[in-house]
């Protein structure tokens, strides 16, 4: 029994001090994570190397000597430059891509940007999407336009072509699902002049002309449904094509109609 003993601790005590190295490793290895986060070596370290890396390659043909621009319409290539904060002989090895690419897309026109970097020639490309504008929103007798997310670009802008006009406190936060519903039918789309968003809760479309066209009173609740109604309508009985002043499609079961008194023809 002693022998056998014996032997059991001679094959055994090599792993207990293995086991004791390893966790002794494991202690040092927190200790010094511990110190080295908490005094921040290593990012001091980095930090300390990058410097020394950009200010040996600033001199040695890494200097920034293009930018490029893509996709840019309604905003200048002086106003992207500007944001981007480039200039010609910067290290093209320390520029902050994704900083540039912040800057950019808070630009009032761009959607989204992409930003790289270039070699042999050193240069950056910025490539850009515009937003589109979708409608005209006329609050406080003041235009804005809205793009097809439904936001304000805030920025002067002159429409190149009639857009619908939308109205009303509210009315740009809901736009978006108005329009999903109101473009499956284009030829009714086309006749759209103008949205009326009524007491923040639904709308009035105004057909053909702002002034003197036909309102379409739509329900708060079921807006599909009743959009498919007024197509289905205007196919079958040329209802938009009637003299009248309003259609009220607020009821689910009745259809309520004005004529237009003032038509000498009616």
């Amino acid at each position: 029994m002693v022998a056998d003993n014996k032997i059991y601790e001679t094959v055994v005590w090599p792993y207990r001090l293995l086991g004791n190295l390893l966790l002794l490793g494991v202690i040092w290895a927190l200790t010094l994570g511990v110190i080295t986060v908490r005094h921040n070596l290593v990012g001091k370290q980095i930090d300390s190397l990058m410097s020394e890396i950009y200010s040996k390659t600033a001199t040695a043909g890494w200097g920034l000597e293009d930018v490029t621009l893509e996709g840019a319409e309604k905003t200048s290539a002086a106003e992207v430059l500007a944001a981007s904060g480039l200039k010609r002989g910067d290290n093209i090895l320390e520029i902050d891509l994704k900083e540039i690419c912040a800057e950019i897309q808070a630009l009032p026109w761009v959607k989204k940007a992409v930003v790289t970097r270039r070699y042999f020639p050193n240069a950056v490309h910025i490539s850009i999407a515009e937003k589109k504008v979708k409608s005209i929103w006329q609050y406080k007798n003041e235009f804005y336009p809205i793009d097809e997310d439904g936001e304000i670009i805030e920025t002067e802008y002159v429409p190149e072509h009639n857009l619908l006009q939308i109205i009303g406190d509210g009315a740009p936060a809901h736009f978006n699902t108005l329009l999903k519903v109101v473009e499956q039918d284009k030829e009714l789309f086309a006749r759209l002049k103008a949205a009326n968003f009524i007491s923040n809760r639904r709308w009035n479309l105004i057909f053909d002309d702002v002034e003197k066209g036909i309102t379409v009173k739509m329900p708060e609740e079921d807006f599909a449904a009743a959009w498919k109604k007024l197509v289905k309508l205007d196919k079958t009985r040329g209802i938009l094509k009637r003299k009248l002043t309003f259609i009220d499609l607020r009821l689910k079961n009745k259809v309520i109609v004005r004529l237009d008194v003032s038509d000498e023809n009616r």
